[in-house]
């Protein structure tokens, strides 16, 4: 079950961004992706489970003309507004990802950040996923791995009455490879920086002392279809 976040879950969602650690994080799981994935100028990508479109916003800001689809109409509206005040042309749909109504081929690119967490036919989404994307273009995941301190504190919180885990299903970086091992052109990791730390820690100096001692609390794969 993909949950829709609706209401103050949706309009809080970005509030995560706006604090120095959030903000941090979400450079850190940015350079990690386009490591791997090119912008595709003026070709059309698609954000998979785009939100509040904070990666639609980058990629559209990198040129390429983004198609941005979630399941919660609320968060959906949110990414319009923002999209709107800095003047991109985003097309935001309500759709889920597991059952996508594009053509064979539609997208040189197909991006999903933040959302593989939520996803519990893992099989079924990577197939939709990878029948729109075009021959030769790549397709990039990136997700909470669940074997750091990281996976583990959003499990237990997921226990808890109301929370945005509840009905998650989180990854490893194995299960993300084994969706098409075969077509893997590449995986990053980071955030080796522990939840429990203080903020004054998420700092780049720290993040690269703990890279090769700890584990990734995020993780990246990137595949490419064959011509």
């Amino acid at each position: 079950m993909i949950p829709v976040f609706t209401g103050e879950i949706a309009a809080n969602y970005d509030l995560w961004y706006q604090n120095p650690r959030g903000a941090f994080i979400d450079e850190l799981e940015t350079e990690a992706a386009l490591k791997l994935f090119s912008p595709y100028p003026n070709q059309p990508v698609l954000d998979a489970g785009c939100g509040t479109g904070n990666f639609s916003i980058k990629l559209a800001q990198m040129g390429s003309k983004v198609t941005g689809i979630d399941i919660s109409e609320d968060m959906l509206s949110l990414a319009r507004n923002k999209a709107s005040l800095l003047n991109l042309d985003i097309q935001f749909l309500k759709m889920d990802l597991h059952s996508l109504d594009f053509p064979d081929g539609s997208f040189a690119g197909v991006f999903s950040m933040a959302a593989w967490e939520f996803v519990t036919e893992p099989e079924r989404a990577f197939a939709e996923l990878w029948r729109v994307l075009r021959p030769g273009g790549q397709l990039l995941i990136g997700t909470i791995n669940r074997e750091s301190p990281w996976g583990k504190l959003y499990m237990e919180q997921a226990k808890q009455p109301g929370s945005v885990f509840r009905y998650a299903d989180f990854k490893s970086l194995q299960d993300l490879k084994n969706l098409a091992p075969e077509h893997i052109c590449g995986w990053s990791e980071c955030l080796f920086i522990p939840p429990e730390a203080e903020d004054s820690l998420f700092t780049r100096e720290t993040e690269e002392s703990l890279r090769y001692s700890n584990s990734p609390g995020f993780i990246v794969v990137c595949w490419q279809k064959p011509l």
